[in-house]
């Protein structure tokens, strides 16, 4: 270092330079503040809104906020949003590219930030250039959602539905099967209570009564059928209840208007810009103008002292 710069140190090689680096310091902090105002850079607003999923059940080993998570990062949500707010005029990409999709899945992806808290919420961050646009945004992603999971739910619940009702009416088939049968060994055969008119019969059997005998034949013969049809009679309608139960369980929740997401954080319109950030854009300026100045001085010292030592 002494040798190529003739006891030069960087200490005096700024202080020779000074004025050339502080103007070119300044010149770069000025252009930075000046790019980075309106009429260069679209200025945008942040909406941030926090919420934690509410009656759903994960899938397989996720969790409700993972859950949460992979459907408002469906591309159903995103292209909901997209129509609603025709953001193809608002990012300026022409639908009719052949790469339209991919260029508005990376805008989208680049203004609307979600993700995870540490407390297991999740975040909904939306930048736009329209603070109301950006609020408005980040609350219908989470009206989708809910919309989404009502329709994903009335769906299985659905099947669910039709399944019992297809169950019910294959019970009630049975019990009218077997009610009219138990019906016509009754009507047709006075078999109505085979325990009472078997005590009955005996005794008027035993006293000779030709109808205690007819009485006696047709117990013989339809008794035991009428108490096997009277116990899956009974056994069918417990069924019946039973499922029943299952079926209005689930009905109401097919007819139900729940909402699946509670809201700890509301989005609300910002009424301070979140990008550019000015400070930031000058800082970085006028500290990259100054290492930038640095490195260029001391090539030109260093090529002197070069050019110098070779004549």
């Amino acid at each position: 270092m002494d040798n190529n710069f003739n006891n030069l140190s960087l200490v005096q090689l700024v202080l020779k330079w000074k004025w050339h680096i502080i103007i070119i310091t300044v010149v770069a902090a000025l252009c930075g503040a000046i790019f980075s105002s309106s009429m260069f850079i679209t200025p945008l607003y942040k909406s941030v809104a926090v919420a934690y999923p509410a009656n759903i059940s994960p899938y397989s080993d996720e969790s409700e906020t993972e859950q949460m998570l992979e459907i408002i990062n469906s591309t159903s949500i995103m292209d909901s949003i997209v129509a609603k707010y025709d953001l193809w005029t608002d990012y300026k990409i022409n639908k009719a590219d052949q790469f339209a999709k991919t260029y508005m899945i990376n805008e989208y992806r680049s203004k609307v930030k979600i993700g995870k808290t540490p407390n297991e919420a999740v975040s909904i961050s939306v930048m736009d250039k329209d603070p109301f646009v950006a609020c408005d945004i980040a609350k219908d992603i989470l009206n989708f959602y809910d919309q989404k999971v009502h329709n994903l739910h009335t769906q299985k619940v659905g099947e669910v539905v039709a399944m019992y009702e297809r169950q019910l009416n294959e019970k009630q088939r049975n019990i009218d099967s077997l009610k009219d049968r138990l019906t016509t060994i009754s009507t047709e055969f006075g078999v109505t209570d085979y325990s009472s008119q078997a005590r009955e019969v005996t005794r008027g059997y035993l006293s000779g009564s030709a109808k205690a005998t007819e009485l006696k034949n047709n117990l013989e013969t339809y008794g035991a059928e009428a108490v096997d049809l009277r116990t899956k009679i009974e056994a069918e309608a417990n069924t019946y209840v039973s499922t029943k139960v299952d079926y209005e369980q689930n009905l109401r929740f097919y007819y139900s208007d729940l909402t699946y997401s509670n809201i700890v954080t509301e989005p609300f319109p910002a009424d301070k810009k979140a990008f550019p950030v000015r400070w930031v854009v000058v800082a970085l300026s006028a500290l990259g103008a100054l290492l930038l100045s640095i490195v260029v001085i001391f090539i030109i010292e260093n090529r002197k002292r070069f050019v110098g030592e070779k004549k």
